[in-house]
């Protein structure tokens, strides 16, 4: 048989157990502020490293397409277009790939082309990205002033 326990022995037993508990710490609230901060220190840089190489990534897509839409204009007239020919006919993208990036090209003569995407912006630190009629693509690194060409894993279009 369970004994029986009174209610006001049970209102006893709580009002003990409450009164045991204090809650957190001074000590407590300052390691787990610490614990934030050393991750907030962590993934802060980390997301801002990912937000630069997927704006990068656009820029890419944007010169590639440039690219594309010269061979498809020099296969129907012979020669390399400009930059409104391109744009009006062969959807090019504009000029704005975003806040981000500008691009722009410039024709030569008939037979070649180079078009550049130029980081502005938060994006400024990044260094220009250039391809052309050849598909070479190349890169600037304002870091050490130099310029890579791609395969080199230096090269921004390897990242």
């Amino acid at each position: 048989m369970v004994p029986r326990v009174s209610c006001s022995f049970k209102a006893q037993i709580i009002i003990v157990i409450m009164k045991s508990e204090k809650g957190i710490t001074l000590i407590e609230l300052l390691i787990v502020i610490i614990i934030v901060g050393i991750l907030a220190a962590i993934a802060v840089p980390s997301y801002r490293d990912y937000l630069v190489r997927s704006r990068r990534v656009d820029a890419k897509v944007a010169l590639e397409q440039v690219r594309a839409a010269q061979e498809m204009w020099r296969a129907e007239r012979g020669s390399y277009g400009t930059l409104q020919e391109v744009q009006n006919t062969m959807r090019a993208p504009r000029t704005s790939i975003s806040t981000y990036y500008n691009w722009g090209f410039t024709v030569l003569n008939a037979n070649t082309f180079t078009a550049r995407a130029t980081p502005l912006g938060s994006q400024a630190s990044d260094g220009w990205l250039q391809i052309n009629h050849g598909n070479i693509k190349s890169s600037y690194d304002p870091k050490t002033g130099k310029i890579y060409i791609y395969p080199d894993p230096q090269c921004r279009w390897s990242r």
